[in-house]
């Protein structure tokens, strides 16, 4: 890791809950974060250490991780430009829950646990937009339970696929290796090549080595929803 020349309030205003605080509490919030670089497989930190405080995304791209005793991970999260992370340990006062790695060389900002406490008790308005985050990741995470409970690897993959889509085409990136999608579905490589290739046989998708082209986004989406 190494510091990294930021602008930090436009890094900051660039993140659509900021820019609703108001100027003041943009303005005290933007002193206490800290730009930070992270290298390709960096680790950000660790499950079970102290909260390590809020996380702003500028650019580039990081996956929540819980990993089990074998090493076999599941991906809780993937998060990009524009987006919060670690906001639930903030809220709750716990340690880190998920391990965060960078995916590719990313720019963050940091605001110490201390600080993040200090700046909600001092500003309603930034509690307020945390509280919403908050909720929107419980939401997301109540998801995530229903996803692995009651939907099967294909329906998973087809709602990931759609949820990933920009306009008919999935990009893949450096890092979305098969290893990398079966961590994010709750499955493995091999189970995670047979729904590929029965999506493929049905006609929903193409495959080729930059992207993934959805052919029938409707019929794609009902097998998302478990009825195809």
């Amino acid at each position: 890791m190494k510091e990294h020349p930021h602008d930090v309030d436009r890094v900051l205003r660039a993140v659509p809950a900021f820019a609703r605080l108001e100027p003041a509490t943009l303005e005290v919030v933007a002193r206490e974060a800290v730009p930070r670089h992270y290298e390709i497989d960096e680790v950000l930190f660790l499950e079970g250490e102290p909260c390590a405080g809020l996380f702003i995304v500028e650019s580039g791209w990081l996956k929540a991780v819980k990993i089990s005793p074998s090493g076999r991970e599941q991906i809780i999260r993937i998060v990009g430009a524009g987006e919060l992370f670690n906001e639930v340990e903030v809220f709750a006062g716990v340690q880190n829950q998920t391990t965060v790695i960078a995916l590719e060389p990313c720019e963050v900002c940091t605001i110490s646990y201390s600080t993040m406490r200090q700046v909600m008790q001092q500003r309603p308005d930034f509690a307020s937009i945390i509280n919403e985050d908050l909720a929107r990741r419980v939401l997301q995470l109540l998801a995530l339970v229903e996803d692995l409970s009651l939907r099967s690897v294909e329906a998973r993959l087809a709602k990931v696929l759609l949820e990933s889509a920009s306009g008919a085409e999935v990009p893949r990136r450096r890092w979305t290796t098969q290893a990398a999608m079966a961590a994010r579905l709750g499955t493995v490589p091999d189970v995670l090549n047979r729904a590929l290739r029965s999506l493929v046989e049905e006609g929903l998708i193409e495959l080729d080595r930059r992207r993934i082209k959805i052919l029938d986004p409707q019929k794609l989406a009902r097998k998302a929803e478990g009825k195809a």
